[in-house]
């Protein structure tokens, strides 16, 4: 203990306080030793004094090295490491503002889960491109688990009713868990694709996808009929509610209306070819 400090404490105090030059350069062996020192002097200051933030700013400069240890079990994502250490940085002063000294557990081992939680938590928060429950975002990391073991187990991808039993859960479960999944990640419709064959521009995703949708078209011409059904007279709407809503037969509605089937028909052709001369109409005036 007396050694590392005479490495890294300069003469000058702060409220009785070892002044480190630069805790942030502290080896880690000895940021152990001197982490304890400080916790100590830290539970001993009432908070908001100089000397309390002195000591728990230092703890926190001193220790960035266990939250860069803990941030580079993420490696994979290296395009995300400052963001990584950053919210890291946040489970460390949790760590610190919590440690509790009569639990007698190293420092080490109490603010790893902490800094580890607030990076897990950081990856379930922002990287899912469509918002899941966090119990489906649990599950998929399982749903991962279960079927990378199960395929070396049975040589091929395992199914669903294999999966229910080794994860603990029903069938519909795991198929909740694998379309959960497909949430994770997205692609833009604007992403380039490989062209078609004989092409030689790559496409547009959006390009490939989809197709016409023919209820689009039933919409505008909804829209189109619904005003010239209204200026129809109220006789000649209800003979089309009758003959096209309620189904019936032409003969029915003279009978329901007390007049021939025959002028029945004439009154329907009359009013379907007023609305067939309209909707000609309005296509041409688009």
């Amino acid at each position: 203990m007396a050694e590392a400090t005479t490495t890294y404490v300069t003469n000058g105090t702060r409220e009785d306080l070892p002044v480190l030059e630069t805790p942030k350069d502290v080896a880690p062996r000895d940021a152990r030793a001197l982490t304890r020192v400080f916790l100590r002097e830290l539970a001993a200051r009432e908070e908001g004094t100089e000397g309390h933030q002195y000591a728990r700013n230092t703890l926190i400069e001193m220790n960035m090295t266990l939250v860069r240890y803990v941030a580079g079990r993420f490696r994979a994502r290296a395009d995300e490491m400052e963001d990584i250490v950053q919210v890291g940085m946040i489970g460390l002063i949790k760590a610190i503002d919590r440690f509790d000294l009569s639990r007698e557990v190293e420092f080490t081992t109490f603010a790893v889960p902490y800094i580890q939680g607030e990076i897990k938590r950081f990856f379930r928060d922002t990287t899912w491109a469509v918002h899941v429950p966090r119990r489906l975002q649990e599950a998929r990391v399982e749903l991962a688990k279960a079927t990378d073991e199960l395929s070396s187990r049975l040589g091929r991808t395992p199914r669903v009713a294999e999966l229910a039993p080794h994860m603990e859960l029903s069938e519909d479960e795991v198929v909740e868990a694998q379309l959960a999944a497909n949430g994770y990640n997205s692609t833009s419709l604007d992403a380039a694709v490989g062209g078609r064959e004989g092409e030689d521009d790559d496409a547009a995703l959006a390009d490939l996808i989809g197709e016409e949708d023919p209820a689009l078209e039933l919409f505008e011409d909804f829209h189109t009929l619904a005003p010239l059904v209204v200026a129809l007279e109220e006789r000649d709407r209800l003979l089309l509610h009758l003959r096209f809503v309620e189904e019936l037969t032409q003969a029915q509605i003279g009978e329901r209306l007390g007049v021939s089937q025959m002028h029945v028909s004439r009154l329907l052709a009359r009013s379907l070819n007023r609305l067939r001369e309209g909707m000609v109409e309005t296509a041409n005036d688009r």
